[in-house]
């Protein structure tokens, strides 16, 4: 899932839908964060990239991005919107996503999801908003 020279803390961020997609995390940081996806195994019935596989590319990035502000605060980030605007049809290939820090505040993180093709073909464009919260502490009362 992950690519080379990423953050060490990473490796607490599994999910077994980002596994099940192939998602591979190219860069991280608050301000950009960057992954593909294959296109096959991401397809809806007619052999398309599957719009929920858009949703999702844009939802990790831009919660790993808000991850990375978040921790920076000793905080952590939790989905509160997404939007997602399919373009064009890809068939083959992989996408690749970018997430630019649009805002980050205090209490919430923007970021623009940029997802293209592999000639570079804007294939949609996402928007997630997170809620940045205190990290909760490790021991629960009962």
């Amino acid at each position: 899932m992950h690519g080379v020279d990423l953050p060490q803390w990473l490796a607490e961020m599994t999910s077994a839908l980002d596994d099940k997609m192939g998602l591979e995390l190219l860069e991280v940081s608050a301000e950009r964060t960057v992954g593909r996806i294959p296109v096959e195994g991401n397809t809806q019935v007619i052999g398309l990239l599957h719009g929920g596989a858009s949703g999702v590319l844009t939802e990790t990035l831009g919660s790993m991005a808000a991850q990375a502000h978040a921790r920076e605060h000793g905080g952590i980030a939790v989905g509160l919107n997404l939007e997602v605007t399919h373009h064009r049809a890809v068939r083959n290939g992989h996408v690749t996503g970018t997430a630019t820090a649009l805002h980050l505040g205090r209490t919430i993180c923007t970021h623009l999801v940029e997802i293209v093709d592999d000639e570079g073909e804007r294939v949609a464009t996402g928007r997630l908003t997170c809620l940045v919260r205190p990290r909760p502490s490790k021991t629960a009362s009962a």
